[in-house]
């Protein structure tokens, strides 16, 4: 109840019906002038509400009390145990792999920020709701605060990579949450009793708007510090620096100089080599992993004669090999982006293997990451000297980007990277496909042989072009198998084979281009690739679950006469 209000039900009206001839107060309106402030609250009803306003206010800040101190809390004992990122983390665990694949297609390697802008929404919108039911009573923020700190309690639970310290950020988020809300809440109310028992021109007896306003504003600036030194505190390592103490990495067997002819970058297609700022990465970490070089250890083990622990040194020290490769991601829609190539550089995993005496029966290396994701390969492309598959230490000449597994990586020519190509390495165990791995416990194949592709670079889809002659350019990959041919068609007429880029190894892409005449008016381009086995890639169209897409790529442009 407002000030206003107050003062229209107790009545300074009609004062004339009350007055006697002379002038002079009656009987009850003396009462009211000896005491008025003790009359008004005789007549209130317990409980005054709290402005919305404020009320929604104060939810918001205690909100972001809680997970401020969460992460503080786990800056300082586990990163991954923030409660903001934990809940974020199993959301993504939980969500259905038609709407990650949604995801991934309509906001790319944009997937995770766009999360978490959607969780920042939900519990702004969320405090909001929670507030204005809380204007009475500091009941029900206070239950819904316990809940979700609750949530993330059971989210932090449940990362695979749960660690002996790792409640005490979920716990002292849910308690920095309930006390921020019943504080300021109980301020707030206090506030709204004294501004309707005060009469007007008395000293409040209890706190005032101000006084709780700027209190609110003292938790908002110190969760925003705590949320500050929380983030300072799970970035004190420095993958920069890191990288830059490695310095430089010299393989003993460096990748021979790119032939001639091994990209048609100029007529529109990729370089041969991505950069590593353009490489794409598809990952499940909300948080990229920070990891001490120095800290870093490898154990393999499980069904195998030698159980080996290896740290970066032990890596460094051997002789390292260079070798372009691509990967690609099983996500990858027809004609989609999320396929790269680099020059990796690291030991052979075959060798590893070998030294460790892989046991009769053992069916695949099962990894895991650093962020507990895990992955299942098979042993025996892993064994494969001619397939090569390595411990990556180093991209393109220098090591590991932090977001591409600094400091160590598995690279695995051939097979998509949901098997093979776990990043931020620190567990292998050489065991049977009795244990399944994160995303075949997905509904994903459990095998991921790359599926012979191709892909139309120009045109672009929609894009205007003058009729006549028009270099057609793309890329092909047929990883471990090697393209053969790429065809391509326009207006669903006859194929037409395309010139082939210099083959630089069967382990990374092929580009391709074609001269072609067009017509004015609307087009239509497909191509199709055949690689060394004799298998061209068929036109039926299937969604990349559970082991890839196939399809042909087709573009429609218009070409101005």
């Amino acid at each position: 109840m407002n000030r206003s209000g107050c003062r229209a039900e107790h009545g300074v009206v009609d004062h004339d019906s009350h007055e006697s001839a002379g002038g002079a107060p009656a009987d009850g309106d003396a009462s009211r002038d000896l005491g008025g402030a003790a009359r008004r609250t005789d007549t209130l009803s317990p409980g005054e509400p709290i402005r919305g306003g404020l009320a929604v206010l104060i939810a918001l800040v205690a909100a972001a009390a809680a997970l401020a101190v969460g992460h503080l809390i786990a800056g300082l004992v586990d990163p991954s145990s923030s409660p903001f990122l934990a809940v974020g983390n199993t959301a993504i665990d939980l969500t259905p792999a038609p709407v990650k694949d949604f995801a991934i297609a309509t906001f790319g390697t944009a997937d995770k920020l766009a999360l978490l802008i959607g969780m920042a929404l939900v519990i702004t919108a969320f405090a909001a709701i929670v507030g204005l039911l809380s204007r009475r009573s500091a009941v029900v923020g206070m239950s819904a605060i316990a809940l979700f700190g609750v949530l993330g309690i059971a989210a932090v639970l449940a990362r695979p990579d749960f660690g002996p310290l790792s409640m005490l950020a979920p716990v002292a988020s849910l308690v920095a949450g309930v006390v921020a809300f019943r504080l300021l809440h109980r301020m707030a109310a206090a506030a709204a009793e004294s501004e309707v028992r005060t009469a007007p021109g008395e000293q409040a007896s209890g706190p005032d708007r101000r006084t709780v306003l700027i209190s609110t504003g003292a938790v908002a600036l110190g969760a925003g510090a705590a949320g500050l030194g929380g983030q300072a505190l799970a970035g004190s390592v420095d993958p920069a620096a890191q990288r830059a103490e490695i310095g430089e990495l010299v393989p003993a067997q460096a990748t021979p100089d790119l032939p001639a002819g091994a990209d048609f970058a100029k007529v529109g297609t990729p370089t041969f080599i991505t950069p590593n700022e353009d490489f794409y990465r598809i990952d499940t970490a909300l948080r990229v992993p920070r990891i001490r070089v120095e800290d870093w250890r490898l154990r393999i083990h499980g069904m195998v004669d030698r159980e080996l622990n290896l740290t970066f040194d032990d890596l460094r020290n051997r002789p390292l090999v260079e070798k372009p490769v691509t990967l690609t991601c099983v996500s990858n829609e027809v004609g989609g982006d999320l396929v790269s190539t680099s020059n990796f550089i690291g030991v052979p995993l075959s060798e590893i293997l070998a030294e460790a005496g892989v046991r009769a029966g053992a069916e695949q290396l099962f990894s895991t990451s650093a962020d507990g994701w895990t992955a299942g390969t098979p042993i025996e492309a892993l064994q494969e000297v001619e397939r090569g598959a390595l411990l990556a230490i180093g991209m393109n000449g220098e090591p590991l980007p932090a977001e591409h597994g600094f400091p160590v990586r598995m690279v695995v020519p051939g097979l998509y990277g949901y098997v093979s190509a776990t990043k931020w390495l620190v567990d292998a165990e050489v065991t049977t496909f009795d244990r399944t791995a994160y995303w075949e416990d997905r509904g994903w194949s459990r095998f991921g042989p790359i599926k012979t592709m191709s892909r139309i670079d120009r045109p672009t889809a929609f894009e205007r072009v003058s009729a006549g002659r028009l270099t057609a350019a793309g890329i092909a990959w047929a990883q471990h198998t090697g393209i053969d041919r790429v065809e391509v068609r326009l207006d669903g007429g006859q194929w037409q084979e395309a010139q082939l880029s210099t083959e630089v190894n069967d382990q990374s892409w092929r580009m391709w281009r074609i001269e072609l005449e067009v017509p004015s008016g609307s087009r239509q381009l497909e191509c199709r690739a055949t690689d060394r086995s004799g298998y061209t890639q068929t036109e039926e169209r299937v969604s990349p679950v559970p082991d890839g897409a196939t399809g042909w790529h087709s573009v429609l442009f218009t070409a101005n006469g």
